[in-house]
């Protein structure tokens, strides 16, 4: 049998297959009075962000891996013209636009390009300026005239970790937590309903749901416990939901560890504060490292149990994952300032390519300092541009398939 087209049992176990997003057009519609609405606190420069991400794709393809790109897969689910232009409608009907007609000129207008063309295109936004025959046709108009875009740019994509996450042998396509977001769910809706290799893919967790999950805080800590953290972005609701089907029989999980978190954009999701790097060793940040609410869903027959834990991080990771011992890599080493200033460039946010061998950025050089001495191999990318986003190495990151430990 060949390779499996999902294949999730841990967050460390030697990368085969990931999918990354190569930053596009969309960076260049950032506009410094919008960068709230889009959820960015900066503009990066768009060359050097794609010099940066070559860099990281390329160090990812030398130590194994294939990297697959979110438009070729998207592209490659719209073979069939019928579907291509349900998925033009669709989202055009996402992004807000209202009216027959002018659905119909923008429609027209994506369906013009090749499908690979289209896609990239859909993903930078669509200025006013670019579409034949746009002008003011009602009161709608007439109101937003000041607004450049028809469409709004989708700059978040090359965080692919978030708007779906690989479990197991299936996937969870999220509803995001933010408008802004929700869309970026769309392209995995259409590719694990249509691609040739993936459309057979289990979902256990679906974008029309009423809870709000993003991918940052869901961890495969093991082939038995899933941690999700609730967060700004991930509801309590949903974690249920989840975690009744990640339980079940059929997907095979024996628990779910719901991390109570800080509800603010500096602890937006649970991995940007803990990451798993070797099987016994996980960077956090100081900021968590007392005392932490915890609790752990199990199911009994069709029922979901809970139970609160409060405990030390080491003894929580210990008991659940049967360790003898833990070892907690603080970000910025033992400095207050170091720690605030290297969690804001994503420090805690590592990607295990293999046990002990982890990508970090350069810039968080205290933290990478830290876990070198407790023995990870840490291979650094630059980031300049790239963290302006702030979103690291996982963030940008979303393993399809791992070997086994």
């Amino acid at each position: 049998m060949g390779q499996p087209a999902i294949e999730i049992k841990s967050e460390i176990g030697p990368l085969k297959r990931v999918l990354l997003h190569r930053p596009g057009g969309e960076l260049e519609n950032l506009m410094p009075e919008y960068l709230e609405r889009l959820l960015f606190d900066d503009i990066p420069y768009l060359k050097i962000a794609q010099e940066e991400h070559d860099a990281f794709c390329q160090l990812l393809r030398e130590h194994g891996a294939e990297v697959v790109y979110l438009t070729d897969l998207v592209a490659e689910s719209l073979t069939d013209q019928a579907v291509k232009e349900q998925f033009v409608g669709e989202y055009i009907a996402e992004a807000g636009v209202r009216g027959r007609k002018r659905t119909a000129m923008i429609a027209d207008h994506f369906l013009s390009m090749s499908t690979h063309n289209m896609v990239s295109a859909m993903m930078a936004g669509l200025r006013k300026a670019q579409v034949r025959g746009y002008g003011r046709k009602n009161l709608t108009d007439y109101l937003d005239d000041y607004y450049p875009f028809v469409l709004d740019p989708i700059p978040n994509l090359y965080f692919t970790r978030d708007p779906f996450a690989a479990i197991g042998h299936g996937v969870t396509i999220h509803r995001m937590h933010t408008v802004t977001r929700q869309r970026e769910t769309l392209f995995a809706k259409y590719i694990f309903a249509h691609h040739p290799q993936y459309r057979d893919t289990p979902v256990y967790y679906d974008r029309t749901a009423e809870g709000s999950m993003e991918g940052g805080d869901i961890l495969v800590l093991s082939p038995q416990v899933v941690a999700i953290g609730i967060s700004q972005r991930t509801q309590p609701w949903a974690i249920e939901q989840l975690a009744k089907r990640l339980l079940s029989p059929e997907v095979g999980f024996s628990k779910v560890l719901a991390f109570d978190i800080p509800k603010n954009r500096a602890f937006m999701h649970l991995d940007t504060v803990f990451t798993m790097v070797d099987v016994d060793k996980f960077t956090m940040h100081p900021g968590i490292s007392s005392h932490l609410r915890l609790f752990v869903l199990e199911l009994e027959e069709d029922h979901l149990t809970i139970t609160e834990e409060e405990d030390s991080l080491e003894n929580i990771l210990k008991e659940h994952l049967k360790l003898d011992t833990v070892t907690l890599i603080k970000c910025g080493g033992g400095s207050v300032i170091d720690a605030a200033r290297e969690q804001w460039n994503d420090g805690s946010n590592t990607f295990c390519l293999a046990p002990g061998r982890v990508v970090a950025y350069s810039r968080n050089y205290v933290t990478n300092r830290v876990m070198e001495e407790a023995g990870i191999e840490v291979l650094t990318i630059p980031s300049s541009e790239l963290s302006r986003g702030r979103g690291g190495p996982r963030c940008m990151t979303m393993p399809l398939v791992r070997g086994p430990l």
